[in-house]
């Protein structure tokens, strides 16, 4: 979507997948695009319903965790439109994995046994489970690539106290082990996902997307444990096979490589992709909706109407 002027509005910010406008002092208007990025490169085609898929997951998921912390959702008033409260985030993303897999596996095959300050154990495969999950922060980048840091680091850098980390560490495995409970219903393992937080006042709220395809990994619970003996590769939805397919194309957002072409037909996989993880995490057959972009603007004046008064 084109950038638009709705009521009070103070600010409007394009990022990697989503246009984000700030409505007077107190909301966000998040539209979640139908772009895709890997390794912090937008891709040069856009993936039909990837938005509705990700905005409508997202809601669901907070609203089977809103008992756990509040959270920022206000109203989503198109498929691919959230209204929520503005917060005054935390600069770090916590990241919470099960299992050992994608950067910790990468680090551990390294040979390296510690990972944001956290030991990982000795023995253990690629996609193993750890023995209970584990906290591995990473710095939010303004741009270029997020950086991993320790909780040592955020209390010493002041970007949260030692209070806050206390709270942000509790309400991550919380919902960790809620996301993975939903997921247990639906013959899935969540593997390893990521929360970002924010204040307001003194309160801390969950912040943005949780438990979706571009913020988690998730494996099929069915033979995965006959896939570990025998060495198989795991069967997951996420956005991994969109990276392992750049990777096979000699594509990994350093410079001077190009992102390989996209032919009709792999766009089209990867909508049904995010399609089927949509069905198998909620539960429910997806209904693509198309609305025009007036119309879709006409929906986000219409609850802001409401919520303004």
């Amino acid at each position: 979507m084109a950038p638009h002027n709705f009521p009070q509005q103070t600010g409007y910010y394009k990022g990697k997948v989503r246009d984000v406008y700030s409505i007077g002092s107190d909301l966000l208007v998040m539209i979640a695009s139908d772009r895709i990025s890997a390794f912090d490169v937008i891709l040069p085609r856009t993936i039909p319903y990837k938005g509705q898929v990700l905005n409508q997951i997202a809601a669901y998921m907070l609203g089977q965790t809103a008992d756990i912390c509040p959270n920022w959702l206000m109203s989503c008033p198109a498929p691919n439109v959230s209204i929520g409260q503005k917060c005054v985030p935390f600069k770090i993303e916590m990241v919470v994995r099960g299992n050992l897999v994608g950067h910790a596996w990468r680090t551990y095959q390294s040979g390296k046994r510690t990972l944001c300050g956290v030991d990982m154990p000795e023995g253990l495969k690629e996609n193993d489970f750890f023995p209970t999950p584990l906290i591995t922060p990473s710095t939010k980048a303004a741009e270029g690539h997020d950086e991993d840091i320790s909780k040592e680091e955020i209390i010493m850098g002041g970007l949260a106290t030692a209070e806050e980390w206390a709270t942000l560490e509790k309400y991550a495995l919380a919902l960790f082990e809620r996301g993975k409970s939903i997921a247990a219903k639906r013959g899935l393992i969540l593997a390893d996902t990521k929360y970002e937080f924010g204040k307001l006042g003194d309160t801390i709220y969950l912040m943005d997307e949780i438990h979706t395809p571009d913020s988690s990994r998730y494996f099929y619970a069915d033979n995965f444990e006959q896939r570990q003996a025998t060495g198989e590769r795991q069967k997951q939805l996420s956005k991994e096979f969109v990276r392992e397919w750049l990777i096979a194309n000699n594509f990994m957002g350093k410079e001077g490589q190009t992102v390989p072409a996209m032919t009709d037909e792999w766009i089209n996989t990867i909508s049904k992709r995010y399609i089927e993880l949509y069905e198998k995490v909620i539960g429910e057959q997806f209904i693509p909706i198309d609305l025009t972009e007036i119309e879709t603007v006409e929906a986000i004046n219409q609850a802001l109407n409401k919520l303004l008064k």
